[in-house]
């Protein structure tokens, strides 16, 4: 019997012999240590692998380095959530700043008390490089008595509520300014366009009895919001002004931008005041949140 060229038969033919079963046994039991080890071996190449990918993804999902920030956690869906290391802020609505305008235009907003001291508090009327020192004031809710000719008629039929007077003198000249207050800005606009500037002086504090009373000075009107204001200004020697002359005419220019700055300056008070109101109660809003 012949097992082929290479087998366990030794000789041209063949011939047949025993089999070493010892040699066998060694060899089989070699070959099996053998296989063990690439098993054991390739285990171990594959944990290494699956080691790599998981190391690598960590990298790339932006893991903690040196000079790094924190790792994000995966999600259930597989995408990073963003570190929750953010401050929260509740979510606050504050409303636009008030417009100072609105505070001299509307009668429900302007509350702020309306007198000689809230309107012509200051000893001086400082306009510019000119500074005329204060010698008089007054109020009154009977606009009529505080205008004279055809003004008397204009204040009556728009409704005027009040009319604040004050007076500045300086260097022989002097001009009493009046402020009157109505229900709307239209009614102080009617006022305004009527041109009825016959506005009372105000005497006192140096200034004569009869200042503007019996020869020519120099009126105005103008108005703003729901308020309407008027100017007479002269000489306190009893001097007509005329076009030529300019410290009468330079005071009556400054009355009018006092009037018209007092006047703004009452919208921007309260306006300051509701802006303030309101910051409290956002910031009272934002606590309870």
């Amino acid at each position: 019997m012949s097992f082929g060229q290479g087998g366990p038969f030794d000789g041209p033919g063949g011939s047949s012999s025993t089999p070493d079963w010892g040699a066998l046994a060694e060899e089989t039991e070699a070959q099996d240590r053998r296989k063990r080890w690439m098993w054991i071996g390739g285990g171990v190449l594959a944990v290494l692998a699956v080691a790599g990918i998981v190391t690598g993804a960590v990298l790339a999902g932006g893991g903690d380095s040196p000079g790094g920030g924190a790792s994000a956690t995966p999600t259930a869906s597989g995408q990073a959530a963003e570190p929750d290391d953010k401050p929260s802020f509740p979510d606050v609505s504050v409303p636009p700043p008030p417009n100072p305008q609105d505070y001299i235009s509307d009668p429900k907003k302007d509350t702020a008390p309306l007198t000689p001291a809230s309107l012509f508090g200051q000893k001086t009327m400082v306009i510019g490089e000119h500074s005329y020192p204060r010698t008089n004031t007054a109020t009154t809710k009977d606009c009529t008595a505080a205008a004279q000719g055809a003004l008397v008629s204009s204040l009556t039929h728009n409704g005027c509520r009040q009319l604040v007077r004050a007076t500045y003198s300086k260097g022989g000249v002097a001009v009493t300014v009046g402020i009157a207050v109505f229900d709307s800005p239209a009614k102080a606009t009617k006022v305004m366009n009527e041109a009825k500037t016959n506005l009372m002086p105000l005497p006192g504090g140096g200034v004569p009895s009869d200042f503007c009373q019996g020869h020519k000075c120099r009126m105005a009107t103008n108005a703003t919001g729901r308020y309407a204001y008027f100017l007479i200004a002269g000489y306190l020697n009893g001097k007509d002004v005329v076009p030529s002359e300019t410290k009468a005419q330079q005071i009556a220019r400054d009355g009018g931008s006092y009037a018209f700055t007092r006047i703004t300056q009452r919208g921007k008070d309260q306006a300051e005041k509701a802006a303030e109101r309101q910051l409290k109660e956002a910031q009272k809003k934002a606590g309870q949140s």
